[in-house]
């Protein structure tokens, strides 16, 4: 369950405004019983300003006045209250300085491993540029000698998911014939 923000502050202010159970306000917090009852003897948190969850709204006076009325009652967060989910935005991401080196090296096991992926799927997959994924392909990037193709994922440039939802998409794309030679490929074991 989702706890109120600042929940000792929040804890502070039920105890000295309003006559729930230590287990109501504990729970609504997400705090032990024993942590509110330390509260209210003053042992914890004594200096602490409350926080007023109405006023924040974190819930509603209705809210606590029911739960004062029925000791068995859980307080309830507000709906407005909880936080929306974090989605990742669709651009670019930043990449930092100490990872930005090994986008050529992601870029060349991408081509090498799935040649199905397209120019632009590449880059909005790594967060990289098509002249640059021109460059690892032609060999003419600056730093051509020194690449070496590694798995995007275990460079943290990307998720698996991403990664099987790109491929998944651009063999979609493709003719059945292509894809089952690709498959072919895959299977068979590496010679050395």
């Amino acid at each position: 369950m989702p706890a109120p923000l600042m929940p000792k502050a929040t804890a502070v202010w039920l105890v000295e405004n309003t006559s729930l159970t230590f287990e109501q306000i504990a729970d609504f917090c997400g705090l032990h019983p024993l942590e509110i009852q330390a509260i209210a003897d003053g042992e914890v948190a004594s200096q602490m300003q409350g926080l007023d969850p109405v006023a924040n709204g974190q819930t509603t006076a209705e809210e606590i006045a029911r739960c004062q009325a029925d000791p068995n009652a859980r307080l309830q967060l507000a709906p407005q209250a909880i936080p929306p989910q974090v989605v990742r935005h669709k651009g670019p991401r930043y990449t930092p300085i100490a990872k930005r080196q090994d986008k050529p090296d992601a870029i060349a096991f991408l081509l090498k491993s799935h040649p199905e992926l397209s120019d632009a799927q590449i880059s909005k997959l790594i967060g990289t540029t098509k002249p640059t994924i021109a460059a690892v392909r032609d060999r003419t990037h600056w730093n051509s000698p020194n690449i070496k193709p590694r798995h995007p994922v275990g460079l943290g440039l990307c998720t698996l998911d991403e990664l099987e939802e790109a491929v998944r998409r651009a063999r979609a794309r493709m003719p059945a014939e292509a894809v089952a030679a690709l498959e072919r490929d895959e299977a068979e074991p590496l010679e050395n």
